[in-house]
């Protein structure tokens, strides 16, 4: 998974929203083993509608929006707190469920292959319309955020203009010379090298396979920095892919699913209150304002995630009620 960034300079911005609309890109997420809950501390807030404990998976992308939900509640008149670094999705969702937290933000794709693993949909609306679906009488979720944090097929910028890439179906003709970087699964993955050449034609030999078993980490962006892959699997709002002038190629067919921002939540505190103010924070999040929240954090700056978080409330007006 990757980790995490915003960045208030103009040129990230404007870098962040070209790399977006060049991909036509409209977002996977996954946590690791921590899980605070064993340690003890305290749990939900009970039955009370107006008091939300909001919890994060432990990866920074997720504490950093977890913060914004936190922030925009309580300018809204919600006693909320956070809870962070609870682990995977497998510690958190049945966390939500027990009402040891009451909200959490997460990933519509990888959320509804939790709930359902035999899960098809790839396209967004198909994606959202499945979740709904397969969510249990205990949990809800609001309406997600336009920003993804979506795997991706991602070349250098030279690789792009040489070849004149937009799409990953662009690769096709280029196929036997493609040296593909991603995590050892991904050789075999549906959504990997099978995925690519079942919709786009992209036939990579599996000889030009290269594993590389840090999730889209800096192993993988230094090797596609320095020509040893010409082409990896990244995430869409990993900040190195602005930071090193990369192209995230358009995936128009869904090879990869749809992983937009979803504030799932226990059911018992829905309220239309509790709606407004997540509706509200969903449309701000795009997939730009991710990329530049994960720089701020990730980059030069090294600003704390609550930190980074309060100062984009503040930024979208969502430090003020909702109407």
């Amino acid at each position: 998974m990757n980790t995490t960034r915003r960045t208030t300079s103009r040129s990230v911005r404007v870098a962040a929203t070209a790399l977006v609309a060049a991909a036509a890109l409209t977002l996977s997420a996954c946590g690791g083993d921590s899980d605070p809950l064993s340690s003890g501390g305290e749990g939900g807030s009970g039955g009370d509608p107006n008091t939300i404990v909001v919890g994060s998976a432990n990866f920074t992308e997720s504490e950093i929006i977890a913060n914004i939900y936190a922030d925009a509640l309580k300018a809204n008149g919600f006693d909320a707190s956070t809870r962070l670094s609870i682990g995977s999705r497998e510690a958190y969702i049945p966390a939500v469920r027990d009402g040891s937290i009451d909200l959490i933000p997460d990933y519509t794709g990888n959320l509804l292959l939790y709930l359902d693993p035999e899960a098809t949909a790839t396209a967004p609306d198909e994606v959202n319309t499945a979740l709904t679906a397969a969510l249990s009488d205990d949990l809800l979720a609001s309406t997600p955020a336009p920003g993804e944090d979506k795997d991706a097929v991602v070349v250098t910028r030279d690789t792009a203009t040489r070849w004149n890439l937009t799409n990953i179906a662009d690769l096709a003709p280029y196929a036997g010379e493609v040296k593909f970087g991603g995590p050892p699964e991904f050789a075999e993955r549906p959504v990997g090298l099978p995925g690519l050449r079942d919709k786009y034609g992209v036939d990579i030999p599996a000889a030009n396979f290269v594993p590389i078993s840090d999730g889209g980490g800096p192993a993988t962006v230094a090797a596609l920095a320095a020509g040893d892959i010409t082409a990896a699997n990244l995430f869409t709002t990993t900040p190195a892919i602005v930071e090193n002038d990369f192209v995230a190629l358009g995936d128009p067919d869904n090879n990869f699913p749809a992983q937009n921002v979803v504030p799932v939540y226990n059911a018992s505190k829905k309220s239309d209150k509790l709606t407004a103010v997540l509706d509200a924070v969903s449309a701000k999040l795009t997939t730009v304002e991710l990329l530049a929240l994960n720089q701020e954090v990730s980059g030069d700056a090294k600003t704390e995630p609550a930190a980074a978080a309060n100062a984009w409330v503040v930024e979208q007006g969502l430090d003020k009620p909702v109407s």
